[in-house]
């Protein structure tokens, strides 16, 4: 049902049919860029957070990237929590390892952050443990409705490979 969603999701600009199925597993980070051809840091992973009042938000960010704490509590203004894995699939109607901010169950707030902007595009999940689509940054935006760019995560590098673009912070 949850690739369903996305899918129906995606139809609203005729992309449905670009979400890619695979025969083997998506669900981690590294079992995507294996599977799809590409190094870890362009898989886009969507990372479940306890928001205010118990709503959930969500937050984008690039393979290799980590949240950090200090830089979470800086942006959101308090401490990062992340949902069990029943509280991801009750919010987002998405199941861990194919968690995306497409076709979600309930509206939450979805951010991006900065660690993806060094790529020309990038593979979020669809839903489903063997899914994904490469969408630019720009449609990343747009598709995921995202409320915005955050500053959250340490940890990623500036890895070179087709499809990063030059950014300065």
């Amino acid at each position: 049902m949850s690739l369903e969603s996305v899918k129906a999701h995606f139809k609203q600009w005729n992309r449905e049919q670009d979400i890619m199925e695979f025969a083997s597993s998506s669900a981690t980070v590294e079992q995507a860029a294996d599977t799809i051809g590409v190094i870890p840091a362009r898989i886009a992973k969507t990372l479940s957070f306890r928001g205010e009042n118990d709503h959930a938000l969500l937050i984008v960010a690039a393979g290799d990237a980590k949240v950090d704490n200090k830089k979470f509590r800086e942006v959101f203004g308090f401490k990062a929590r992340m949902l069990t894995p029943d509280e991801v699939l009750e919010n987002t109607g998405h199941m861990i390892g194919g968690v995306c901010p497409f076709g979600l169950k309930k509206q939450l707030d979805v951010y991006l952050d900065v660690s993806l902007q060094r790529f020309v595009t990038v593979f979020p999940a669809c839903g489903s443990t063997n899914s994904a689509i490469e969408l630019t940054i720009d449609e990343l935006y747009k598709y995921s409705s995202a409320k915005g760019w955050i500053d959250a995560c340490k940890g990623w590098g500036e890895e070179t490979e087709l499809g990063v673009k030059e950014v300065s912070f």
